[in-house]
């Protein structure tokens, strides 16, 4: 008697074929749309590539592996293009324009001024020399005796140590300085000067090579002026008085005086603008 053949068993698992190869294809698609996001097109062909050639071998891991797991931080660097050495133009401009230093505040300039009456203690309370604090900023009045010959431009030797001790303190400050020469009101007139008008700028002149030559003080930092007689801070009429008005002041401008200068513009956007000698001052307010 023939044996009745074995009924085939029903396979209920054979949708997990159909759905596998849905998800493949989902997967694929994901894929595409987020290469064609991509702005690098060539490694947008990568990926499409990639793409195939897993579908093909059926290691799509390798795409998430490659291509779409986020990056370090270091790796992304490594991927940016970076410029060549030397050729780096944010480098190169700092190179040629470095950070200037701020100007210094009424505060900062406060400070100078008790430095150089500490260190100027003997020549203040002999006269030679006074200092004061102003809204046009530092002043350093130097008295005609100490520095200077009656009736002469030179820059006395003996008072070396003195202009030193004032450069050691305004040198380091980003303030441009202005050196204003002054007289009293006697009339000069030899073989040299015509008029108290050129004594004075060249007391000013004179001061101003002084702290370049001898003391390095930048000139594009320095500017001059001669007052003549028309700004005294004493009576003309006694020879003391006369005595307080020779003399040659060493201005470091504050930041309100600077708004009035040549240049104030270029000079609060850079502190090493340039306010060279000659640059015209403002008309002084006498005193008289």
């Amino acid at each position: 008697m023939a044996k009745k053949k074995a009924a085939e068993h029903a396979n209920h698992e054979r949708w997990l074929v159909s759905y596998a190869d849905f998800i493949t294809l989902l997967f694929a698609f994901f894929v595409v749309m987020f290469a064609t996001a991509q702005q690098d097109k060539s490694k947008a062909k990568i990926v499409a590539e990639s793409v195939r050639d897993a579908m093909e071998h059926g290691q799509l891991s390798n795409v998430w592996t490659n291509f779409i797991k986020p990056k370090k931080q270091s790796d992304r660097k490594a991927d940016s293009p970076q410029p060549p050495a030397g050729n780096n133009p944010a480098t190169a401009a700092e190179k040629k324009n470095p950070p200037q230093k701020p100007l210094a505040t009424q505060a900062d300039l406060a400070k100078s001024m008790e430095a150089l009456n500490k260190g100027l203690e003997a020549e203040v309370k002999s006269g030679k020399v006074t200092v004061s604090l102003t809204h046009r900023g530092l002043v350093v009045s130097l008295r005609e005796a100490a520095f200077f010959a009656s009736g002469d431009d030179a820059v006395s030797a003996t008072s070396y140590p003195i202009i030193e001790k004032i450069a050691r303190v305004v040198g380091p400050l980003a303030n441009p300085l202005r050196l204003e020469g002054h007289t009293d009101s006697v009339p000069i007139h030899n073989s040299r000067f015509r008029s108290n008008w050129e004594l004075s700028a060249a007391r000013s002149i004179a001061m101003l090579e002084l702290l370049n030559q001898q003391y390095h003080y930048p000139t594009e930092r320095m500017s001059v002026a001669g007052y003549a007689e028309n700004a005294p801070v004493d009576s003309n009429d006694t020879d003391e008085g006369r005595a307080h008005n020779r003399r040659v002041d060493l201005v470091v401008l504050s930041a309100e005086a600077l708004n009035g200068e040549p240049g104030a513009a270029a000079i609060s956007g850079s502190t090493n603008a340039p306010v060279s000698a000659g640059n015209s001052p403002p008309p002084p307010s006498s005193k008289k």
